[in-house]
């Protein structure tokens, strides 16, 4: 298989674009309302759109965007039928443990531990991660809001090449734990989303990425809101 560079982008955030065999994947895409972003949501190209948990700052402006550029929206059973209530049709439903290939490539949902409860109120069903294993050659894991979990041990099978991990504490796991988690998954990358948008989730992302280079043999990268790097 031909290896092509991956293009990821980060919005602020959890929000991550990734370009891949001329597909624009588009993950968690909340612009609206977030204090992090730098543009709106009739700027981001979308093929497909991958939502990890119904929490507003994830769902995000899913529904618009998917309307507007008619991409696949893949997320939960639970999420993709309330997505069809807002009068979404392309849609895909997975869930935990379960895969699927795509144009792009394979998406598998891994178990996140969180919850999942949609803007207004209905069940989420249970929150999730992406493994995506890109035509181009790549395999990319989103963890999406979590807790540490021992599964992530797991992946060190699958040769991830960038884990894309909240590090923001307080509503998913900190600096410590995260480091546990590039320990277990032993991905080449670290991309540190989900920290800074709120008091809440301060962190200090410098020190993280300089623990993950000395303590956790990986590399990490840093990015500012719409600032991309290429997976070689």
């Amino acid at each position: 298989m031909a290896v092509h560079p991956v293009k990821v982008t980060y919005h602020g955030h959890a929000t991550v674009s990734i370009e891949s065999d001329g597909y624009n994947i588009l993950i968690d895409p909340f612009f609206t309302g977030n204090p992090a972003a730098k543009i709106g949501p009739d700027d981001v190209k979308a093929d497909f759109i991958l939502v990890s948990h119904g929490h507003g700052d994830h769902v995000g402006d899913t529904v618009a965007i998917a309307k507007r550029t008619g991409a696949l929206v893949i997320a939960n059973f639970e999420i993709v039928n309330w997505l069809g209530n807002q009068g979404l049709e392309n849609l895909h439903p997975l869930h935990i443990g379960g895969g699927n290939t795509f144009p792009f490539g394979r998406c598998k949902m891994t178990i996140a531990h969180h919850g999942s409860s949609l803007p207004d109120g209905a069940y989420g069903g249970n929150p999730g991660g992406f493994l995506l294993k890109l035509n181009s050659g790549k395999t990319v894991y989103f963890a999406g809001d979590t807790a540490l979990t021992y599964d992530m041990k797991f992946l060190a099978e699958d040769n991830v090449d960038l884990a894309i991990l909240p590090i923001g504490d307080n509503f998913t796991m900190g600096p410590d734990d995260a480091i546990k988690a590039v320990d277990l998954i032993r991905p080449v990358t670290v991309l540190p989303i989900h920290y800074n948008t709120w008091p809440y989730i301060e962190t200090d992302v410098k020190a993280f990425q300089d623990r993950v280079i000395k303590e956790a043999d990986a590399g990490c990268i840093v990015l500012a809101p719409e600032e991309s790097f290429l997976i070689p």
